[in-house]
């Protein structure tokens, strides 16, 4: 695609872009950028169906599934470094929200989620993406260091009975405050319990979650 001034040899407004390179330019460089991160997101989620239909997703990280997320995690690294996060003032709604998607998934890459969510939290206080987007983020990385979440985004199956439920919520009674300051709706009712699964099933739920926690730790999320 073609390539945007690096942030060295511009500032951080499309104006100046606009200025620099004259608006035609301009627009069509910013349009390839989203059109990029959303082909990378497609080929995420097409992956992702294709797995599910298959019936492959319910167990370990599959290494086609492991091996797009990083391989989009480092194409959004190098786009970070050339043009900082890519918010909606670069890559347009959905281009924004298709980099939220991506580092969301960049589940092998401790370093990077965080570092990401640092460039987002910046981007919330400049209007450049909605505050969701951070939300959702700080959450999943608090389900992977095993702290409490704030918004209540984050929900893991029960192995017992295979329903979903939120992951620990720090504030339950201030949550769904919480989740109307940043554009959220409230907290979806949670389950009450269910039917235990039968055995060989339940102890196939436990030996996936044992194998995820093992996999984050692995990864420098959680000690052994």
């Amino acid at each position: 695609m073609p390539l945007l001034p690096t942030r060295k040899n511009r500032s951080a407004t499309p104006l100046s872009l606009s200025r620099f390179l004259g608006c035609d330019t301009h627009s069509s460089m910013l349009d390839s950028l989203r059109r990029e991160l959303l082909a990378l997101r497609d080929n995420d989620l097409a992956l992702r169906e294709e797995l599910l239909a298959a019936g492959e997703l319910s167990g370990p990280y599959h290494p086609r599934m492991e091996a797009i997320h990083v391989e989009n995690a480092a194409r959004l690294r190098e786009i970070i470094a050339d043009y900082g996060w890519p918010g909606t003032d670069l890559a347009g709604a959905d281009g924004a929200e298709a980099a939220w998607l991506i580092v969301q998934h960049s589940i092998g890459e401790p370093e990077f989620m965080r570092t990401a969510l640092r460039l987002m939290e910046d981007c919330v206080e400049q209007g450049r993406v909605p505050a969701w987007h951070a939300a959702y983020l700080e959450d999943r990385i608090a389900l992977y260091e095993a702290r409490a979440q704030r918004f209540g985004t984050q929900t893991i199956d029960d192995p017992r009975e295979g329903l979903a439920r939120p992951w620990t919520i720090a504030d339950p009674d201030r949550v769904n405050g919480l989740r109307a300051s940043v554009g959220l709706k409230p907290l979806p009712a949670i389950p009450p319990p269910g039917r235990d699964l039968p055995p060989e099933i339940r102890d196939q739920h436990e030996s996936n979650q044992k194998w995820w926690l093992d996999w984050l730790a692995s990864r420098g999320w959680r000690r052994h």
